[in-house]
């Protein structure tokens, strides 16, 4: 391995370590870290110690999903596999299912303006925009972008389908005061970036998100609703993410791409792929 593509894995492992502790209670077992979340939010994983020196062996791979399952918590180990080769036949072992996704930084020489990654006939009425924490409709508009993602996720893939504005609808769950508060905070401090994009006729039809740690960013649940794929939707929010996060100082911006198709989206942002991360769980993840 070249030494700047080890430099580029060492600063993506760091981010993963870092980004869970402010809001996590962090348990060791061996060479596996687990990180607990306090109070709401989406689970963290648990991930090999940084320091550890060694894989985790298939014992601390078996007792850390006890220790979950024990908390109440998914059952879920991520890692990059380049630099941990040797835990995905451990995981296997222990009978996990492994997504090995593309894992891809952005060369900023190569991000494109946003509006160019759409349709001809999207770009004159498509807008993109970035949550502020000062909005009035903050709370509708994070629970827009869950409801984008629930609903995106729920059928993998690249491809079109009928799922559309009316199933984002039915996803909606209305966010308390403290989820509100929360979300506010962290994109006023400028550890988390939020977008929408949508058409004012049919509402938000594409989400994403990014999380910063110093100058470190990545840009993580990217949505299209399944009836409005095929648009550019999914990479202009993308696009739009990359260009705040450079405009505010990020030195490096990556992602994980569900699948090679998925990738192929991400290569028009300007990402190129250095690594594969691993996503282990009980049951298969689908891209």
């Amino acid at each position: 391995m070249d030494s700047e593509r080890s430099d580029l894995l060492n600063r993506l492992e760091r981010f993963y370590d870092v980004l869970p502790r402010d809001a996590a209670r962090v348990e060791d077992h061996g060479a596996l870290v687990l990180f607990v979340r306090e109070g709401a939010g989406w689970p963290f994983y648990a991930r090999p110690h940084p320091t550890a020196g060694r894989s985790p062996s298939l014992a601390e791979v078996t007792r850390v999903r006890a220790r979950q399952r024990e908390l109440g918590l998914p059952e879920a180990l991520e890692w990059v596999h380049d630099l941990n080769p040797d835990l995905l036949p451990v995981a296997r072992s222990a009978g996990l299912a492994v997504l090995e996704a593309p894992l891809m930084v952005l060369d900023p020489a190569a991000l494109p303006d946003p509006a160019s990654l759409l349709r001809p006939e999207d770009a004159a009425h498509v807008s993109v925009r970035l949550l502020d924490p000062t909005d009035d409709d903050l709370g509708a508009a994070v629970a827009a972008r869950r409801a984008v993602a629930a609903v995106g996720f729920g059928a993998p893939g690249t491809g079109r389908s009928e799922a559309g504005p009316a199933d984002r609808d039915a996803a909606m769950i209305e966010l308390d005061e403290a989820a509100v508060d929360e979300e506010r905070a962290s994109i006023a401090n400028g550890s988390r970036l939020s977008a929408l994009a949508g058409t004012p006729a049919d509402g938000p039809l594409a989400s994403g998100m990014a999380m910063r740690v110093d100058d470190v960013a990545e840009i993580a649940g990217v949505a299209t609703l399944p009836s409005a794929r095929r648009r550019g939707l999914g990479a202009a929010i993308t696009a739009t993410l990359a260009h705040a996060l450079l405009a505010d100082g990020t030195d490096l911006v990556f992602l994980s791409a569900g699948s090679e198709d998925i990738a192929r989206v991400y290569l028009r942002v300007g990402f190129r792929r250095i690594g594969t991360a691993c996503v282990a769980s009980p049951t298969p993840l689908h891209p």
